[in-house]
Parts: structure tokens; sequence; C-alpha cells
């Protein structure tokens, strides 16, 4: 097996330099331009941040991204999908609104914006995937209708999966809200009936009759519901709602599967900003301190060795004090296990190495 190339830069600048020329230098040493991007639609996934949070990247790095796609001829566009939880992103009206909020706009980042599975989360692509649960995806439409994907990925803890990274914003981030659903569970949502208005508007979206009403409150059954999320999507009030019952490693095993549809069969390249490496995902309305000082832009065209080079260069950085990691009896040099002991982060990176995402093999490469 050959060694994948992960190409970094650290986040130190003399006068007259930036970051972002540094990140720039990065995606050309790591062969960015060996793409084809004439006239080529390019999605950039990236996670907005949900507004109350301040860890999430910068719109600056995504404008240096998308004008090196733009000087190779691309067509790029930023995007990320709805999500499951109550919050400012569960819509595609709150999403931009939210991305805008945080400084994301076409003028500040050079390109459009699109919520990648429509307005209300159900604008999705059914993307066959030979994994060994995953037998299908289901991806934001606009995400599957591009002819290139770069991931750009602010690397993180997260609470389910260890750690979040170029894996999981492509694999959960780019899941319609039926397939993060999947991830989450099996797919089967639930009525919260203190919350339920008795519109029936979810009865008049569910294709398969599984939903039916008792003293106006909604009920939906399982043996008939397969999963689709409409009525997730179509619920003004919140009121349906997913348990988030799945065991931590089957969710980590699905997103990687999801993240396999997302760059299968199309070219794919994909950088992790490391930079204010906070415990929590993004989704959060607020975040804790970083756990270790900025460590700079890695970039590969392999996601599963760009993660793994992450963790590495996370596990061997100082540890500052006053984060989380301060409140840990025995923190060790396991961030992320420490940070989040019931997780596994290595179950990412192995079963992205055994369906095919990527190796656990790489060489550094240090861009001045």
């Amino acid at each position: 097996m050959s060694t994948a190339d992960v190409y970094y830069a650290t986040p130190r600048c003399r006068l007259g330099d930036s970051l972002l020329n540094k990140l720039d230098r990065v995606l050309t040493a790591a062969g960015i331009e060996t793409i084809n991007f004439k006239n080529k639609f390019c999605a950039i996934k990236i996670h907005f941040g949900e507004p109350g949070n301040l860890a999430f990247l910068r719109p600056n790095f995504a404008k240096t991204v998308v004008e090196r796609v733009k000087s190779l001829g691309g067509l790029p566009f930023l995007t990320d999908c709805g999500t499951l939880y109550v919050g400012r992103r569960t819509h595609a009206l709150a999403h931009l609104e939210a991305a805008f909020e945080n400084g994301f706009t076409p003028l500040s980042t050079g390109c459009q914006i699109i919520i990648g599975d429509g307005l209300k989360g159900t604008d999705e692509v059914e993307v066959p995937v030979a994994g060994e649960i995953v037998k299908s995806a289901r991806i934001g439409r606009a995400i599957m209708d591009a002819d290139i994907v770069i991931s750009l990925n602010h690397f993180k803890g997260h609470e389910l999966t260890g750690f979040g990274g170029a894996i999981k914003n492509l694999g959960m981030g780019s899941g319609s809200r039926a397939g993060k659903m999947i991830m989450h569970n099996d797919g089967k949502p639930r009525v919260k009936k203190s919350l339920c208005v008795g519109c029936e508007t979810c009865a008049k979206f569910c294709a398969q009759g599984a939903i039916a009403f008792k003293d106006h409150k909604a009920t939906i059954n399982h043996a008939k519901c397969v999963g689709c999320g409409r009525c997730l999507g179509t619920c003004n009030v919140h009121a349906v709602t997913i348990p988030w019952d799945t065991a931590n490693s089957s969710l980590s095993f699905k997103m990687v599967e999801y993240a396999l549809a997302v760059v299968k069969g199309r070219p794919n390249f994909h950088i992790n900003v490391i930079n204010h490496v906070s415990p929590y995902c993004d989704c959060h309305a607020e975040n804790d301190a970083a756990v270790v000082p900025d460590l700079g832009v890695y970039a590969s065209f392999d996601p599963v060795a760009l993660d793994l080079a992450s963790i590495e260069a996370v596990n061997q950085a100082t540890l500052l004090s006053g984060s989380i990691m301060s409140e840990r009896d025995s923190p060790g040099k396991d961030v992320f296990t420490a940070i989040h002991p019931t997780t596994d982060w290595r179950e990412q990176i192995a079963h992205g190495v055994k369906i095919g995402l990527g190796q656990d093999k790489y060489k550094l490469n240090l861009v001045n």
C-alpha cells in the first residue's frame, strides 16, 4: 500500500506573510492544481457554525480556497446541510441567516452559498454505497450535483465521535435530514405530543400513511415508517423528533460510509484547519476554551490520512492550562479520548481504511 501525502504549514508567519498565504501554498504543494476544475461545479463543504459559537472557521479561509478554485477555472460554492436538532440551522432560510451572521456571504467569500439539502432538509439523492452497514446514503442534492467536492474543516473534538474533521464534515455534514436520522438512530422519528398542535401537515407529506391522529395529536406507526424525514422537515413546531439512541461505534461507522458515498467516483480534496481546537462540535451555540495552541493548516487528497495526521499533531502539542484538559485526573496525551472517554476516535480511522475511504499510512510534508 502506498503512503498518502499530507501537507501542512505552521501558524508562524513572518512580517509580510499570513496564514492565508500559507494555506494557498499548502493547496498548491498538495497538488490541488492537478484537478481539472475548468467549468466544473465545485462544492466546498464547510460548517458555518451555530450562532453564538466563536470557534468555527473564519470566512477568510473559505475565500482563500474559493479564489484558488476560481483561478483554476472552477465554479465554487459553499455548502452545508440542515440539522436535526432545534437550532438556527434547521431549514435553509434560518441556515443562510446563521451563515450571514457568522460572516459567510458572497461578498466576504467570493462565491454563492447553497444549502445542500434544500429548504426543509428533504432535497436529497440516494447514493449507493458498498458499506458494511449503509447500502445507500441520503445526501444533499446540491452536494451530489457538484462535479468536485472539497472539504474545508475546523478540526476539533466531538462528543459522539471523539473528533470532527474531514470525515465527519463529509459524512454527517452532507447527509440530508433523513440521512442524519439514519446515522443517529435507525431512522424512526417520534412525536413529542406536548408540542404537537394537530395541524396534520406531517400526514399530508407522509407517502407511507404512517401518521395518524388521536385527540388532535400525531402518532407514527414505525411498521410503516421508512425514515424519509419528510415529517421532520415539514413540522414547523418541532414536535417531530428523533431519539439519539445509536451507539457511538455504529454512528462512527455509518458516518464513515456516508463520507465514502460523498467522494467516491469524483475528484475530491480535503483541508483541516487546526485552529481553536475546541472540545465540542461547532453545532453548539457556544464554545469552550481551546485545548492546544493553534497548529496551522493541513491538506491532502486522503481524508483518512489527513484526519489521522491532525489527531497526532494535536496529541503531540502542549496542552493549554485552563482548558477542559485541566479538569482531567489522568489526561495523558490522547486528547480526544481524555475529553470524551465514551468515544473511540480510532474507529473512524480504522473503518475508513477498511472500506477504502483512505489509509492510515502518511508522510508529512512541511510547507514554508
